[in-house]
């Protein structure tokens, strides 16, 4: 099992955000996910969003702190990215249309 999470750096609804991801499978990070609590309306495509206050019980739980990039890349790697759907907003960014 490999279940990754960046710092909270993603500044969103008066909340800092981190990312939980998998470079396994989604399934594997669905049953992580639902195991500790994460609400399913926190998946964002090829990860959760999870708000500060839960990063050390998911580290404690088993998830690796990784740095932002190094998630990407290992989910890049693993064919597991999903882009975002056009028109949606990323959390502390103006929406400036579809992506190329």
């Amino acid at each position: 099992m490999t279940i990754l999470i960046d710092p909270p750096q993603v500044p969103w609804r008066g909340r800092m955000w981190s990312h939980l991801a998998s470079d396994v499978s989604y399934e594997e990070l669905h049953e992580f996910a639902a195991r500790l609590g994460v609400p399913e309306r926190g998946f964002d495509g090829d990860h959760y969003d999870v708000p500060a206050e839960a990063y050390d019980d998911l580290v404690a739980a088993g998830a690796v702190p990784v740095r932002s990039r190094e998630l990407v890349e290992r989910l890049v790697r693993a064919g597991l990215r999903r882009r975002k759907m056009p028109g949606r907003k990323m959390p502390g960014r103006k929406s400036v249309g579809p992506r190329p």
